[in-house]
């Protein structure tokens, strides 16, 4: 990097190092914050729940049980689980989670030894007690991170208890839920029926019929708006949009546990529509992740549960998939629809000119195996050149790690000056506009997306 190019670059960031966090969406869990309580230790905190951490030492031979994972990992020590971690330390070399979990060390707890198999314990001690005090409960950090609103991702069965206390408690933290209907739509789903009955029991609605399975679904939106989501989230891994004249004879077969593969595919592919199309409704935010085969690792399935690091990215067929849907409601100017991908193939080639074109349609920014700082390079320079910067949705750290929100934050705009120094040597534009787009991509793009704004 030369130096008027380094010099932009800082210049750009320290603009921008210093605003709020928007964080439209992730999943950490919202009793953090209702209750206040402090996190139980430091295995707990950072290598427990990190699908990152686990998958690369279980890469490297460690059993996940090693680590505190799934059931079998229950009776673990914690400071066992910790030691384990820093013993393969420098297996992260190169990784976005090294840059996460160092910042998280360094910045956030006040970490100043490196870690390594002999700080283990020391750090382990020092993180202890850094946990037990009132600055690190979750409310204290939530402020200290300038967090000015937070977005979790709750089951559309869930009862939002712990949102309800938030808002009942008088604090002024700004956490709201976003709305997961997968588990009702996705015939597929091993719970699906025994879904269907627990959110007929929740509405009072007569899920038996494929009208009162739809206002059900208005019902819940409504309450989930109520306590202030903005978004709905679905999750799947290819997405196949159909209109189905009449989805009834499907919806039977699959609510009695009689459909098949096919029944589930197409009736989710005609539930996303359902969904847009309740969106223009009502004004909440869709969001599809697709692009991931879940739970390649059977054997770790069946002895740890989901969700362990065996999720593998698959090629997508994006405009095929979405034809439906796009061209039943996709003009409609009060739908916005953000698209992550894994397949970073489709960003040039389909979501580009897709979102350069479809009023609807916005595109996320680098998701999951690419939220990294190269992988935010390769991000702008495929999307920009045909979507620009207005057709993005800024950035949202989409992680299950509290304590890593502003180190992904801070990755992302580190990134943003760096690419926006470049543009301004390259001579597209100067200063003036860079420093703009970076508020727009840091800030202003999430909030407006999302529907955020304060």
């Amino acid at each position: 990097m030369t130096g008027n190019l380094k010099g932009m670059a800082e210049d750009l960031y320290l603009g921008i190092k210093d605003l709020p966090i928007v964080s439209p969406h992730g999943h950490c869990d919202p009793s953090w914050f209702a209750q206040d309580a402090a996190f139980p230790n430091p295995a707990e905190l950072l290598v427990v729940p990190d699908h990152y951490v686990f998958r690369m030492l279980y890469s490297q031979g460690v059993p996940l049980e090693q680590l505190g994972v799934g059931p079998a990992g229950r009776d673990a020590d914690p400071r066992q689980v910790f030691r384990t971690f820093a013993a393969h330390w420098v297996l992260f070399l190169g990784t976005p989670s090294r840059i996460w979990i160092s910042y998280v060390l360094r910045e956030t707890l006040g970490i100043s030894q490196d870690l390594s198999p002999d700080t283990a314990d020391a750090i382990y001690d020092q993180i202890a007690d850094r946990l037990v005090q009132p600055a690190f409960r979750p409310r204290a950090l939530f402020q200290r991170f300038g967090i000015e609103v937070l977005a979790t991702t709750d089951s559309v069965l869930d009862d939002l208890a712990h949102h309800k206390a938030i808002r009942d408690s008088g604090w002024s933290g700004r956490v709201v839920p976003t709305f997961r209907p997968d588990g009702v739509l996705d015939g597929a789903d091993p719970d699906f029926v025994q879904n269907l009955t627990a959110l007929g029991a929740m509405t009072g609605c007569d899920v038996g019929s494929f009208s009162g399975y739809i206002e059900a679904l208005r019902q819940r939106r409504a309450t989930f708006i109520e306590l202030g989501c903005t978004a709905t989230d679905h999750g799947i891994e290819k997405v196949q949009t159909e209109w189905l004249d009449d989805p009834y004879p499907i919806y039977q077969r699959l609510r009695q546990g009689a459909g098949s593969a096919e029944d589930a595919r197409r009736f989710y592919g005609h539930m996303l529509i359902e969904m847009a199309q309740m969106s223009v409704e009502d004004g909440l935010t869709m969001q599809i992740h697709a692009g991931s085969r879940r739970n390649t690792n059977r054997a770790v399935m069946q002895g740890f549960g989901r969700d362990k690091g065996a999720d593998i990215p698959i090629a997508m067929d994006w405009v095929h998939g979405l034809d439906a849907l796009l061209n039943r409601v996709g003009n409609s100017p009060k739908l916005r629809i953000i698209l992550f991908t894994l397949d970073e193939g489709t960003y040039a080639r389909e979501l580009a000119p897709m979102a350069g074109h479809w009023p609807c349609l916005r595109i996320g920014p680098p998701w999951w195996f690419h939220d990294s700082p190269a992988g935010i390079a390769r991000y702008f320079d495929q999307v920009v050149e045909t979507a620009g910067y207005f057709n993005l949705a800024g950035f949202n750290d989409d992680t299950r790690a509290f304590l890593s929100i502003p180190a992904r934050h801070d990755m992302w705009r580190r990134g943003v000056a760096l690419h926006l120094s470049q543009q301004i040597e390259r001579g597209y534009f100067g200063m003036v506009d860079a420093k703009r787009l970076a508020q727009l991509l840091t800030t202003d793009l999430a909030r407006q997306v999302y529907g955020l704004e304060l």
